[in-house]
């Protein structure tokens, strides 16, 4: 995931390694027959130190996240900050009319009286919370991204049906395609393919 995937016309870091049609090399995908399998590759992968890489399998195989070594979201935090920013917006922007700008004196009541500031906190807090949690899922996941590389390959089709697969992106510290391809031959694979970038 870069800035480039959003915005076209920013610079694309150039890519470590090249097909010999001199072709920028996405990654490594190595199609697995079973669930089971692509679980153990996925230990595999994952205890041989790899961080930019992804499985795909037509649906959720429980305990992958544990394979994979993934570590908790940061989305909560993300929408504890939206409602954060929504209440402290709405207590400000309610004193500020109530008490600064246009002083209005209700039944003497004194314009630091919280209680009926409570309705517009709260909606802000959940409409600021809502947006956090949309737009940050939004760009934790890559999204939105009308193309991928992977979409190029004939048998990745089948990830949305009955196969199983492990792609390694080759930005990668630990990527060698050599090293790479013979770490997931040992780790099960029955099908490797290079995947080249999209030439959009």
């Amino acid at each position: 995931m870069a800035i480039s995937d959003y915005i076209p016309f920013f610079p694309v870091k150039p890519a470590p390694f090249f097909t010999e049609d001199g072709a920028p090399i996405h990654g490594l995908l190595a199609q697995f027959d079973t669930p089971a399998d692509v679980y153990h590759a996925a230990e595999a992968v994952r205890d041989a130190g790899y961080k930019h890489w992804d499985v795909h399998a037509p649906f959720p195989i429980h305990g992958i996240e544990e394979a994979m070594g993934s570590r908790r979201t940061i989305l909560p935090f993300i929408i504890g900050g939206g409602a954060i920013t929504g209440v402290c917006t709405a207590i400000g922007m309610q004193y500020f009319m109530n008490a600064i700008d246009y002083v209005f004196v209700v039944q003497g009541k004194n314009p630091w009286a919280w209680e009926a500031y409570v309705p517009i906190t709260f909606e802000l807090g959940v409409l600021l919370s809502a947006f956090a949690a949309l737009f940050g899922m939004l760009a934790l996941n890559g999204l939105p991204r009308f193309n991928h590389p992977l979409f190029q390959s004939e048998r990745f089709l089948d990830s949305t049906d009955h196969c199983y697969f492990i792609c390694i992106e080759a930005r990668d510290p630990a990527f060698d395609p050599t090293k790479t391809i013979a770490a997931l031959r040992e780790a099960g694979a029955s099908n490797i393919e290079l995947i080249e970038e999209s030439q959009a």
